[in-house]
């Protein structure tokens, strides 16, 4: 979805489902929904696309760089996305968090675990879209000091994934690394 769609159609339905709440008989919340969910889907997908192809470029044996010592390594950036993420997203929906069942994020340290992470996370993601139920969706909670729908938090989840994938290009350009493929969301 380019920019420019994006911005359209986030600025004519960013009130809808507040009036879809509010005036219930006016707008079919189904549908709405479905359109939301759909829209939800592409970004994500979109997302993901965009994070496997920063991920991969880190040659295996530079996933353990730091800038500075105080940094995360490039490794923890991507973890830091993917624990972050989820504990968050499972908290404000009370759905499972999957690192409480038993797998242990601490161990995905090399290259190929971590990107098998950063996928179950896209997993998790298209998992939660699809079946979270429609009240649940357009459900307002605090968020930064005022209250959004949950489907705006998932947006909010995909920005703070955003900002790691611009700081792992850094990474990658400090290693060598001419970062391909990031054309924007």
């Amino acid at each position: 979805m380019n920019r420019l769609r994006f911005l359209k159609n986030f600025l004519a339905t960013s009130l809808l489902p507040t009036a879809a709440l509010a005036h219930p008989a006016t707008i079919d919340l189904e549908s709405e929904a479905q359109r939301v969910r759909r829209e939800l889907l592409e970004a994500w997908a979109r997302s993901e696309q965009l994070t496997l192809i920063t991920a991969t470029q880190m040659p295996a044996e530079a996933y353990d760089f730091k800038y500075t010592p105080e940094a995360m390594s490039f490794a923890e950036q991507w973890r830091h996305c993917c624990e972050f993420t989820t504990t968050l997203l499972s908290a404000r929906l009370v759905i499972d968090n999957p690192y409480k069942n038993g797998r242990d994020l601490s161990k995905a340290v090399t290259k190929q675990q971590v990107l098998d992470e950063v996928k179950a996370l896209y997993a998790f993601m298209r998992q939660t879209i699809t079946t979270i139920p429609d009240a649940k969706l357009f459900e307002q909670a605090e968020f930064v000091g005022g209250k959004i729908p949950n489907w705006r938090y998932l947006y909010a989840m995909d920005n703070h994934i955003i900002h790691h994938r611009g700081q792992c290009m850094v990474y990658l350009r400090l290693k060598g690394v001419t970062p391909e493929g990031y054309l924007g969301w």
